[in-house]
């Protein structure tokens, strides 16, 4: 009999595995993997990635600059390094992320993407197998759309709000990751009183609009949905275009038999109620008010860079020991 993880990459999902662990990564046979400077970090401190350090801090050595320049070469080698290891166990794509303190800075966040891809090239992993994870602020959204005209692809994340899942759409990206448990956290925090249980959950609710969307008005980018707290959210996303899921769900869903059915195709979302065609194309001002309009996606979308950053700088500090 086929557990629900079997039954879950048969509705059409692909299933990416949301996770810095290599073992765990092998374990699941997802398509794709994502990162971020959480995971990358957690797994740090783990003694069989040492060597995958030794490696940053020996290439941050080799360049030319400060200290704080070496930290950021020694960050960046890291970053590629984990991605080069993960695209040995899996066939797909790596997301690779920027820097959050780049998220407000259209031309930086290109800067480091591009440094990333180069990286990547010089050590025989080509751009077709990396997307760039870039926040979904406006500048983020705008510096994506100028890298897919470059021909490196990105995945827009710390996404929550319609607008900016509709900006990611009209530049053009091809990927976007609305983060489903992180809006069910902000109602159960906020909005105490509501029923969020099954079809209800608001992150699942979000994630089928923009899916529906997408899909009524013939856009390509790929809806991958993200940040899951519980397995039933993800079954209810059945069909999504991708879910990425964290290795303690996968293992849920791996050694579950409980039936899986498809709640998301093209067709169906054809079928349903139409959803109006909006557009913030050269309009940054109608964007941010959509976004300060929504106070989930506004509030979780800084909170969320914030976090990352947090981290980033976690991490920046235990290289900067290892090259002091």
């Amino acid at each position: 009999m086929s557990n629900s993880l079997d039954l879950l990459k048969q509705t059409g999902t692909v299933v990416v595995s949301d996770s810095g662990d290599f073992e765990s990564i092998d374990a699941y046979k997802p398509q794709d993997a994502t990162t971020n400077p959480s995971l990358i970090l957690a797994a740090t401190k783990q003694p069989n990635y040492a060597k995958l350090i030794d490696v940053a801090i020996d290439y941050a050595k080799s360049q030319q600059g400060d200290l704080n320049l070496k930290v950021e070469h020694a960050l960046d080698r890291l970053l590629v390094e984990f991605g080069r290891k993960i695209l040995d166990i899996i066939p797909g794509r790596v997301s690779t992320e920027v820097d959050a303190s780049l998220s407000f800075n259209k031309e930086a966040t290109k800067e480091k993407a591009r440094e990333i891809i180069q990286l990547y090239k010089e050590n025989g992993v080509h751009k077709d197998r990396v997307l760039i994870k870039i926040a979904s602020t406006w500048e983020g959204i705008q510096a994506a759309k100028d890298l897919e005209a470059e021909g490196i692809h990105c995945n827009l994340t710390l996404l929550f709000g319609f607008g900016q899942a509709v900006a990611c759409a009209e530049a053009g990206v091809t990927l976007i990751s609305p983060f489903v448990g992180r809006i069910l956290d902000w109602y159960k925090k906020n909005k105490p009183e509501g029923s969020y249980d099954g079809e209800k959950d608001p992150g699942v609710v979000s994630v089928q609009k923009i899916y529906n969307y997408y899909k009524q008005h013939g856009y390509n980018t790929i809806v991958m949905g993200a940040s899951f707290r519980t397995t039933d959210e993800i079954k209810n996303l059945a069909g999504c275009d991708f879910l990425t899921v964290a290795p303690a769900l996968l293992e849920q869903l791996k050694n579950s038999t409980d039936k899986i059915e498809r709640k998301l195709d093209p067709q169906t979302a054809q079928a349903s109620e139409k959803i109006e065609k909006t557009s913030f194309i050269n309009d940054e001002a109608k964007f941010r008010w959509a976004l300060f309009e929504e106070q989930m996606a506004f509030d979780k979308l800084h909170e969320g860079i914030r976090k990352f950053g947090e981290d980033a700088i976690t991490l920046r500090g235990e290289l900067k020991k290892r090259l002091e």
